[in-house]
């Protein structure tokens, strides 16, 4: 097996994995505690690339774009509990599927009349678009290593906000039983908000991390959402935890199976069935993966603790 090939597709996982527990953190927030089907989340993503990329050219900063970008996209997530999700709180799962679906389709028509259908591509800095020399002579992209340190970093500030502040305590204490929350006199509405704000800046940051990369574009939430619900089902719903370690897991498990399962399969079967048959087997991977969890153990791999 080739060195390099392993190490640069393992990076790849590992910032596939981080840009999906970005997405996928703030979704089982806003559904473990809220209870809330989120199908427009994933609209959030790309509400941050498209906000972020015209901030780019509006100041010629890709970096000091992300940072005028976020409170903006936490305010787009505050804006859509406000007006849309307090609405639906008290409905079934169907009405919350069918609301924010209808909500995907209306922001996805917004980003077409401001922005063009068109997608759009976000220049990179010139000490972003290089490459870094790993030791073996490996190497990788600058902007890849950044997305990584990124994710990482908005991982640990998510832990600590959960497990180390007052902040954080509400919030484990609604994913484990919400009506106590209510009942001690917090509230509600004000913790739902800011955790909805919350998601949306952290799927938002995704959005704004990977745009560089495949450009912004209508409907690039779509495909990650599913991606998305994957993390949280395998992890535990309601788990920041569960969201990491899935995300990692999935990460890799799908970048490193799209680029070596054929040669595993072809151990066992010729080569020409192996090729055939290693993709559609690659991209169903996560799937199956997520079967055999709800199959085993249902409430997923880290479910949050219910006293």
């Amino acid at each position: 097996m080739d060195t390099t090939l392993l190490v640069t597709q393992v990076l790849n996982g590992l910032q596939l994995g981080l840009l999906l527990f970005l997405v996928a953190s703030g979704l089982t927030l806003v559904f473990g505690i809220l209870d809330f089907v989120n199908l427009a989340h994933g609209s959030l993503y790309m509400l941050g690339a498209f906000i972020c990329a015209s901030l780019t050219f509006a100041t010629g900063n890709y970096l000091i774009a992300i940072l005028i970008s976020l409170p903006l996209i936490g305010l787009a997530g505050y804006l859509v509990e406000r007006f849309v999700a307090r609405h639906l709180y008290e409905r079934d799962h169907l009405d919350h599927v069918l609301g924010t679906f209808g909500l995907i389709l209306v922001i996805d028509t917004l980003v077409h009349i401001f922005w063009g259908p068109q997608g759009i591509a976000i220049p990179l800095p010139q000490w972003l678009d290089g490459q870094v020399m790993l030791p073996g002579g490996i190497e990788v992209p600058t902007f890849r290593l950044l997305i990584i340190g990124t994710g990482l970093a908005a991982a640990g500030g998510l832990f600590w906000v959960v497990n180390m502040t007052r902040l954080g305590m509400l919030i484990r204490a609604g994913a484990s039983n919400r009506t106590m929350v209510g009942a001690l006199g917090i509230d509600i509405q004000a913790l739902f908000a800011l955790v909805f704000a919350l998601g949306a800046v952290l799927a938002g940051l995704a959005g704004m991390l990977i745009a560089p990369i495949t450009e912004a574009s209508i409907g690039m939430g779509n495909n990650i959402i599913i991606t998305a619900f994957v993390v949280i089902i395998v992890g535990g719903i309601g788990s920041v935890k569960g969201a990491f370690i899935s995300a990692l897991l999935i990460g890799l498990i799908d970048t490193l199976g799209r680029s070596f399962l054929d040669d595993v399969f072809k151990l066992v079967m010729s080569s020409d069935a192996a090729e055939t048959s290693a993709p559609a087997v690659s991209a169903m991977l996560i799937y199956i993966i997520m079967a055999v969890v709800l199959a085993i153990r249902p409430q997923g791999l880290f479910p949050p603790k219910v006293r």
